[in-house]
């Protein structure tokens, strides 16, 4: 009969297969998400990064006092970071090349907190000035503001740059060095603010990266006296004071942090937690920054226990690796981090339609795609099942059906829906 063709199939029980049909609308240019990196510049960001680091048997982080006696290099007495790294060295050792990989495909701003004091030469900040949260975008704490008319990949490239140069202009040592306490609530509170009204076809994100514990909140419901107070400034007396600057400022700001990072979410934009150094790995450090990265919705998820990496394990009963924010001890580890970062927030690849294993059929034949409500032959122009990543198994588009797909936008989004038929 002519227009008819016919396929020889195995005799399949009807009653024995199963239909997964998996539906996405793409839209490849919607998703480059607006990204503000707010990163910690307290003064514990000039700290080593190994104290107790030896090079030629000489205690290269150690300094000789007026006393004679040793010190460890730190804000006030700054590091050579030639042969000591700091923790802000590392950081902006890290940053460079995350900036670099993923410049065209972000649109990335920078903030900075605490907001950096203006000083008399030799002066030194107030207790005020130390806890100044970036609050304004006079302040000086909104290096880089998200841009708005950009969006090809050579322009974001190049206001990456900028951002990375803003970066690494902030010196370890000296005038305009990292100083001050750790106002993260109000920080992520102004952070939010920053960016444009959304209509939903492009995430925002704000990556939070910090190396201490959040205090500095004036408006603590806890202060010294209270025994729910987790004093986290030094000397921990600073706190019981109350007539000192830090009696309630000095706490552990948890729960203004947490509240924070919910509203951010509630209001459509997540944030990616990155603890850096020793605080952040021990005492308060992990549960703090464990929920403050499950409430930003970016929180390190997991399956099995070797989704969470050496050293953790995955909590079956909420999804999450133990520690579900990411932590870092120094730049390598602090890339590797960056590196996870950046894959979860690219934008999603239109020429990729995944499919999990128990979707699968076992022939191609028993997959059927259409494009725009247009069935498409699987073909070297058009689609095939992709099975080289097992951790990656899907549709691959190709040639002119792929450049369909890219060419996509939201408003002329395209329709993929994709069927696959499995005998049980």
């Amino acid at each position: 009969m002519a227009g008819c063709q016919t396929y020889d199939f195995e005799p399949v029980d009807p009653l024995a297969i199963a239909q997964t049909t998996v539906e996405s609308v793409i839209t490849a240019r919607k998703s480059k998400p607006d990204v503000m990196l707010l990163v910690d510049i307290s003064g514990s960001m000039t700290k080593p990064v190994n104290a107790d680091l030896v090079v030629g048997g000489t205690r290269v982080c150690d300094f000789q006092g007026p006393d004679g006696k040793f010190y460890t290099c730190e804000e006030g007495n700054p590091c050579d970071t030639t042969k000591c790294p700091t923790r802000w060295s590392e950081l902006q050792g890290a940053m460079g090349p995350f900036l670099a990989e993923s410049g065209n495909l972000v649109r990335f701003g920078l903030t900075t907190y605490p907001a950096p004091p203006v000083l008399a030469p030799g002066a030194n900040p107030t207790p005020t000035q130390q806890c100044a949260p970036a609050a304004s975008l006079e302040d000086g704490s909104v290096r880089a503001q998200l841009p708005v008319d950009l969006d090809s990949d050579e322009e974001l490239q190049a206001y990456a740059n900028e951002v990375n140069t803003k970066l690494q202009a902030i010196p370890n040592g000296g005038q305009g060095r990292p100083r001050g306490g750790t106002p993260t609530s109000a920080s992520l509170q102004f952070t939010g603010t920053l960016f444009n009204n959304s209509d939903g076809n492009r995430d925002r994100i704000i990556v939070l990266l910090t190396d201490g514990l959040p205090n500095c909140n004036d408006k603590n419901v806890n202060d010294g006296s209270s025994p729910e107070c987790r004093c986290v400034v030094e000397p921990a007396s600073a706190c019981v004071d109350p007539l000192n600057p830090y009696h309630r400022r000095g706490c552990l700001d948890k729960d203004a942090s947490v509240a924070a990072v919910e509203a951010l979410k509630g209001n459509k934009i997540s944030t990616i937690v990155i603890g850096f150094g020793a605080e952040t790995s021990v005492g308060d450090g992990p549960s703090v920054l464990n929920e403050m990265a499950r409430a930003g919705g970016f929180g390190r998820d997991c399956k099995v226990n070797t989704d969470c990496g050496a050293g953790d394990t995955c909590d079956f009963s909420t999804g999450f690796c133990n520690r579900s924010f990411y932590q870092a001890g120094n730049r390598q580890e602090l890339a590797d981090a960056l590196k996870e970062i950046s894959e979860a927030i690219q934008p999603g690849e239109p020429c990729f339609t995944e499919l999990e294993p128990t979707q699968l059929p076992s022939d191609e034949k028993l997959i059927v795609v259409y494009i725009d409500g247009e069935r498409t032959l699987a073909g070297p122009d058009t689609w095939s099942l992709d099975l080289s990543d097992p951790d990656k198994l899907g549709v691959r588009f190709t040639g002119s059906a792929c450049a369909k797909l890219e060419a996509s936008r939201p408003e002329d989004p395209v329709k993929v829906e994709v069927r696959a038929i499995r005998q049980l």
